[in-house]
């Protein structure tokens, strides 16, 4: 199916071309225009010190994305991670989210890690059948307050207790 492995600089490319498919095609990411490759930066520093991969196909091509970020750098919310991941729209629904999903959760537990989040665009109902599938409970919902093309859209916050 598919390799998962650390991400590295290598990766840019291929992770920032899955994430603008998504700010171009869908709500998914939240971004109205397409992100410059000098975003990866950003997404490294983010996540410094926490898990980020990606899935590779048996070609060796980048077919998905995943990390765990901290929520807060205050250290009271320390035990506290958010989770992205974005996979290619071709390799959707074969189970390769549940793959990133897993991995990343045997991550956090080994940090110490007991929450994690996810901010979900109310429009993106397959992201949250996905959380909800795998033990995420909405607990949040901000009304309103996301706006990409002339679409206003509700934030979801989900949250598994690990």
């Amino acid at each position: 199916m598919a390799t998962i492995r650390q991400m590295n600089e290598k990766d840019r490319t291929s992770v920032i071309d899955i994430f603008n498919y998504y700010v171009e095609q869908s709500f998914s990411a939240f971004p109205e225009e397409k992100i410059p490759y000098t975003f990866f930066d950003e997404l490294f520093l983010k996540s410094e010190g926490y898990p980020r991969i990606v899935a590779e196909n048996q070609e060796g091509n980048i077919i998905g994305f995943a990390m765990l970020r901290p929520h807060s750098p205050i250290p009271a919310f320390r035990g506290t991670s958010e989770i992205t991941y974005f996979i290619k729209p071709d390799m959707t629904s074969r189970g390769l989210g549940t793959l990133l999903l897993e991995y990343l959760l045997e991550e956090a537990r080994s940090r110490g890690i007991k929450n994690i989040l996810a901010a979900i665009s109310s429009i993106n109902q397959g992201s949250i059948r996905f959380h909800s599938r795998h033990g995420f409970e909405q607990c949040g919902r901000f009304t309103g307050i996301g706006m990409k093309k002339g679409i206003n859209f509700d934030v979801i916050w989900m949250q598994l207790t690990l």
